[in-house]
């Protein structure tokens, strides 16, 4: 099973961090994904992911219209960067890039 996690965070740290979220973890979900959201926003960081998550995912989804707390978890990781914007609205297309890389890189190993 294709394990995905995502670090969401907006300028404002309201409503895009967690609109966002949501619209990640239903476009995974929907393609039947493990799906982890932790959301950066203006209370904090919530869900936090954990080292297991980390070693788990297969892909890192990290949103790029703000710095990302503790973004060395993910050194090493395959991870795509994407704005916040796109997240809330393209998440479907998103995925459907992700399982496009990750089925080329499964021909390759």
């Amino acid at each position: 099973m294709t394990h995905i996690i995502a670090v969401t965070a907006c300028p404002s740290g309201v409503a895009h961090t967690y609109m966002a979220a949501e619209s990640i973890e239903r476009a995974a979900k929907a393609r039947g994904w493990e799906c982890k959201v932790e959301t950066q926003g203006s209370i904090g960081l919530e869900n936090e992911l954990t080292a297991e998550d980390v070693a788990a995912a297969d892909i890192v989804i990290l949103t790029k219209d703000i710095g990302i707390k503790q973004e060395e978890r993910f050194k090493g990781k395959v991870t795509v960067r994407v704005a916040i914007s796109d997240a809330v609205k393209r998440a479907d297309a998103i995925m459907e890039k992700i399982a496009a890389h990750l089925a080329k890189a499964a021909v390759t190993d």
